[in-house]
């Protein structure tokens, strides 16, 4: 049972498919998963640290559902919506009572929704100070005061904030008290920078998750698409492949068995993804171009090892040698 508080319900995660941000065989993301699975049973507060672009809630979400409690509450706050008063009434229902005992939190507000399950802050250096002081203080104490009775806290705090948490916590800006709590599990997820060899497989589940929640034929990236894609550094990570590839699947001809590079190149445009080559030409011109130029920055990248450019590209390395001199790739630049 979802509730989620000026946060849309996740369009990430699928079920029974899980968080697609756990998705891919890289040993960045294997480690993430064990951090998952192991921090989903046992009791404490899990922070997740995240560049922007990272789709954290559906990772929140996983961690739930692992805990073995998926039919309790789920109540997400979305610490940037609003001003600093809308999001601590959303967090704790009101202001709190001059001199009070315990922390108070009115039995609508996300705090007391949450027991029994668990609470999601997304965001949460975002918080106002007198937001994260309440807040510390509830978990300190480990109950609040709703409907002038103590109420144990008996929920699950979850919450995400940028790399960046580390500075805030120096200069003040959040509380050192409250990160100690938040932090007694932390989960840093790597960028897809760092995972690029989960790219493809990223992609590919992007593409069939957008088709069936769009009822739309169930189509695959040819090898040299997937290619293409795994080559690009994406600094707004998961999310910008998800609109890049949700854009090549609304652009797509009715008759397209798969989904080729003629069709990922204009949605890499228009988000601002350098292109791999000026479109100049027929189409048979530029597909040749994107070919040199990527077998080229491939064979640099792996300085011009051929075993090593042709496992990367998927091909043989007899092919390789032939391709490279077919597209006059200087052969005299290759080692023996």
């Amino acid at each position: 049972m979802a509730s989620h508080i000026d946060l849309p319900a996740s369009t990430f995660c699928w079920p029974g498919r899980g968080a697609p941000e756990l998705a891919g065989q890289s040993a960045a993301v294997a480690r993430v998963r064990d951090f998952v699975t192991r921090a989903a049973v046992q009791p404490g507060c899990v922070l997740i640290t995240a560049e922007a672009g990272t789709i954290v809630a559906a990772v929140a979400e996983e961690l739930h559902r692992r805990s073995g409690e998926a039919n309790r509450p789920f109540v997400v706050v979305d610490c940037t919506a609003g001003d600093a008063g809308r999001v601590e009434r959303a967090l704790f229902g009101a202001a709190a009572p001059d001199a009070a005992e315990l922390e108070w939190a009115a039995a609508d507000s996300a705090i007391a929704r949450a027991c029994g399950g668990t609470l999601f802050l997304q965001d949460v250096t975002e918080l106002p100070a007198s937001a994260q002081r309440r807040l510390a203080r509830v978990l300190r104490d480990g109950q609040f005061r709703g409907d002038n009775l103590p109420q144990p806290a008996a929920f699950r705090l979850v919450a995400s904030a940028p790399a960046t948490i580390d500075d805030d916590v120096r200069t003040r800006r959040f509380r050192a008290d409250l990160y100690r709590r938040l932090a007694a599990t932390r989960i840093d997820m790597p960028p897809l920078r760092e995972r690029a060899g989960d790219i493809p497989a990223l992609a590919a589940r992007t593409l069939e998750d957008i088709s069936i929640a769009g009822d739309l034929p169930l189509r695959e990236f040819t090898h040299s698409a997937l290619a293409l894609l795994a080559a690009l550094p994406w600094p707004g990570n998961l999310r910008e492949l998800h609109d890049v590839v949700a854009h090549v699947v609304r652009s797509l001809d009715a008759g397209a068995e798969a989904v080729q590079i003629e069709h990922v190149l204009p949605a890499l445009h228009r988000h601002g993804a350098p292109p791999p080559f000026v479109p100049a030409g027929n189409l048979r011109e530029a597909r040749l171009r994107f070919e040199r130029d990527y077998i080229a920055a491939v064979l640099q990248h792996h300085r011009w090892r051929m075993a090593d450019a042709a496992e990367t590209l998927g091909i043989q390395r007899p092919n390789l040698y032939r391709k490279a001199r077919q597209l006059g790739i200087p052969i005299a630049r290759m080692p023996e």
